[in-house]
């Protein structure tokens, strides 16, 4: 499907979006990538367009010719951040979502994905696609939430006015992986620890009880889910990309340690925010209609994590995000 084709992939450089490119190059595909910033280790015979997608302008230049768009740009960060940043948080994404959508409507794209998130659902302990819209979002993640589910509805939309259902949704769970952001000011939960745990943090202090349980997806999981959605389910399902497994957050601490080889005295700070107590996405859709399947644990994703970090952190420095 891919083989030659031009594909265009909003947020590229970032955590998902460059295990994305690599994977649309290995089919024989011709990339384009628009990002927010000059891009570290850029793949070789991809082009690359810095700009603001917030821009109406640089969505239009960008997606000229491409026959496939990926987007995946956002905003994201930990549930202190999300807080702090509201308007980050809500509206940046919001204007590039529907710029982004907009312009590739009018270049007449055959088929386009929408990254939204797991953030979209109200409060559960198991989250299923079709119960996204019972209640509004967690307020942990309302801002974020919302701006999601606005570009989810702006499909909708397309499909209800235009006739444009060749759009593929993705509710993807908490990614890690290399290349990830690892500043613990703003980063998730597994970079944010890994910084730490390597920087030599003793104590290590870890915001709740610990016994907060989430679903972890590896980078290269989450590309290949959202290469089969865009293949066999561009039609505005929905579709969770998780492991379907729940870890709390002292397995993940523990995990952490065991690779590292240290051994600092943890101290569980269960006066901050730890957001809900579970959550974890039913992916049965993404088996049923993508033949999906998570293909790397967590146990190997953390180690492989780790030892990126310990080897490359330093060469690459940090990630840029919406916030620097």
């Amino acid at each position: 499907m891919y083989r030659h084709e031009r594909v265009l992939v909003t947020g590229g450089t970032g955590l998902i979006g460059r295990a994305l490119v690599k994977l649309l190059a290995e089919a024989g595909a011709r990339v384009r990538v628009a990002c927010h910033h000059e891009p570290v280790d850029p793949a070789p015979g991809v082009e690359y367009h810095r700009g603001d997608l917030m821009s109406r302008d640089f969505c239009k230049e960008v997606v000229k010719g491409m026959r496939f768009v990926f987007h995946l740009a956002s905003v994201t960060g930990s549930v202190g951040v999300g807080r702090k940043r509201a308007a980050d948080f809500f509206v940046r994404p919001l204007l590039m979502n529907t710029n982004m959508m907009e312009q590739a409507r009018l270049a007449v794209v055959e088929r386009y994905l929408f990254a939204s998130s797991i953030c979209v659902y109200a409060p559960a302990k198991v989250f299923v696609e079709d119960q996204a819209w019972a209640a509004p979002p967690h307020e942990s993640d309302a801002f974020a939430g919302w701006s999601k589910r606005m570009g989810e509805m702006q499909a909708l939309a397309y499909k209800a006015q235009y006739g444009w259902d060749k759009v593929a949704i993705v509710r993807p769970v908490n990614t890690y992986g290399p290349y990830d952001n690892f500043d613990p000011k703003t980063a998730l939960v597994i970079p944010a620890l890994i910084a730490r745990v390597l920087g030599g943090e003793d104590p290590l202090t870890v915001w709740g009880d610990g016994t907060a349980v989430r679903d972890f997806l590896h980078c290269r999981d989450a590309a290949r889910g959202m290469l089969l959605a865009l293949e066999k389910s561009a039609d505005g399902t929905p579709i969770n990309l998780g492991s379907g497994k729940g870890f709390s957050v002292r397995e993940i601490v523990n995990a952490i340690l065991k690779v590292s080889g240290k051994v600092p005295k943890i101290v569980w700070d269960e006066d901050r925010p730890s957001g809900e107590k579970y959550r974890v996405a039913d992916i049965s859709r993404a088996r049923k209609l993508l033949g999906f399947e998570p293909q790397v644990s967590l146990d190997d994703g953390i180690k492989e994590t780790v030892e990126w970090y310990r080897d490359n952190h330093e060469r690459v420095g940090p990630r840029k995000t919406a916030f620097t």
